[in-house]
């Protein structure tokens, strides 16, 4: 189930942050048509494809819509999986809104519905890179909503609104708000809780939600409209039934990080650039960022997918006999029944940048390595160019875990999620374009989400909207 990358060389050439649909983070602010007519194959089977995808901003409010039609070349019918509900088989319209938004995440107000591509909870110990389009199929209608009233003020998410999954919530306060002290006055107390209130999707399971609670506390060194200097720490408990009991004992253990972050924007946005670095100490029976870009995937799979993730983060299986390994492979489990692997305390580097260049191309990335645990690299990263470049249009995402060497980065497997365009610009706003797709879609025989691979060349219309303001 291998892949190597087709678009290495250009995925890791761009210098820039997609300002695409998909990417989940900043956007121009004007709007833009995106549409086009070509052809997708999907493992293998070619399907004709039509597309529409206006991303349209007016001042602080922004939509945008996704219609790609695929109709399969050898039985004449249309590609339905893209719109039906897996748990309820119903035709899912509400996927056509790919996301409506107010404002941009680091705001006073800030809200989105629909696709949440890269949310974050706090400083992410809890919630990070949060995706609820990881399954391609299976994507779900998201809720954000950030109000900063100064004093105090509170961050919120839920990763799908016709049912309860997953949700999170960070409130947080400045007591010194209000003083004219320097420093202290943007000091923050926060506190945090997230849960996933039904992980196997079957509403009659009992006692398998899980839980992850925390404070965290801030104190902003520099806080210019330039420059932006802060030291941070976060503690974090997780909460989980044990499946091995026959009670409702629970298991969870907790973590530590502290760090430091630095935000940069000088020429007046024409040269930006953020540097995240933490030092993390993991206890037993506790994951850093439990709620991260996987999660979707792992929250509820094979006991042989969950144990594989376990271990590239220093899980132990070794009371597990082999032959009883085997047959417990293909059982299916949610990413908390499988916390007492985590019988070691273990601690862990992270690091984050976000760069921007005279608003022409930007990078976004961050890697975690656990200290002694050779493959337990966990990469995200995302890049592209903005429509200021001629001719060319290029932008990516990619996600990784299980990173041991550079081998493992450059190969595409269960472990990975990729999505890398490319086009040629014929005229300003007619564009030759290549897609490149690796997601999830459920594979009901195995019980579990496979990666699915497609391609999808295409002749695309880019054209800016007049929206007025």
């Amino acid at each position: 189930m291998k892949r190597r990358m087709q678009f290495l060389g250009l995925f890791f050439g761009m210098v820039g942050l997609a300002f695409g649909q998909w990417y989940g983070y900043s956007s121009t602010e004007g709007s833009e048509f995106d549409g086009g007519l070509g052809m997708t194959w999907i493992d293998n089977t070619a399907y004709y494809n039509i597309s529409f995808q206006p991303d349209i901003g007016i001042g602080k409010f922004g939509i945008g819509l996704n219609v790609n039609l695929l109709y399969n070349v050898n039985n004449g019918k249309f590609y339905s999986q893209d719109w039906k509900d897996r748990q309820t088989g119903k035709t899912d319209y509400l996927r056509i809104i790919r996301y409506l938004r107010y404002g941009h995440k680091g705001e006073r107000v800030y809200s989105r519905v629909g696709a949440l591509d890269a949310e974050r909870l706090g400083h992410g110990s809890i919630l990070n890179f949060y995706n609820n389009q990881i399954v391609y199929e299976d994507r779900k209608v998201g809720l954000t909503l950030d109000i900063d009233f100064g004093l105090f003020g509170f961050e919120s998410l839920t990763n799908n609104l016709s049912r309860s999954e997953v949700f999170g919530v960070r409130g947080y306060v400045r007591p010194l708000h209000s003083s004219l002290i320097p420093v202290l006055k943007n000091l923050a107390f926060g506190a945090s809780y997230a849960t996933d209130m039904d992980p196997d999707s079957y509403t009659g399971t009992q006692n398998d939600d899980v839980s992850l609670y925390g404070v965290d506390v801030e104190l902003p060194l520099i806080k210019g409209s330039g420059l932006t200097t802060m030291l941070y720490t976060d503690w974090a408990k997780i909460r989980a039934h044990d499946p091995l009991s026959g009670d409702n004992r629970t298991v969870g253990g907790s973590g530590l990080t502290f760090g430091w972050r630095t935000d940069l924007d000088a020429l007046t946005g024409w040269l930006g650039m953020s540097v995240t670095v933490e030092r993390r100490y993991l206890g037993k029976d506790y994951i850093a960022t439990y709620f991260g870009p996987f999660y979707e995937v792992l929250r509820w799979t094979t006991i042989g997918e969950v144990m594989d993730f376990y271990q590239s983060i220093g899980g132990n299986t070794a009371s597990i006999p082999d032959y009883l390994k085997g047959i417990l492979e293909n059982i299916s489990v949610s990413q908390a029944m499988l916390l007492p692997m985590m019988d070691q305390k273990r601690n862990a580097w992270y690091g984050g940048v976000d760069f921007n260049l005279f608003r022409l191309v930007r990078v976004v990335g961050s890697y975690q390595k656990v200290d002694n645990v050779s493959n337990s690299g966990m990469m995200h990263f995302g890049a592209g160019l903005t429509n200021n470049i001629p001719y060319l249009a290029a932008e990516a995402t990619y996600d990784k875990r299980g990173i041991e060497t550079f081998k493992d980065i450059r190969t595409l497997d269960y472990r990975s999620v990729a999505r890398v365009g490319v086009g040629y610009k014929i005229r300003p706003y007619l564009l030759m374009y290549m897609d490149y797709i690796w997601m999830f879609v459920w594979d009901a025989d195995l019980g579990q989400y496979k990666p699915q691979e497609r391609v999808q060349p295409r002749l695309a219309l880019r054209l800016p909207l007049e929206t007025g303001r």
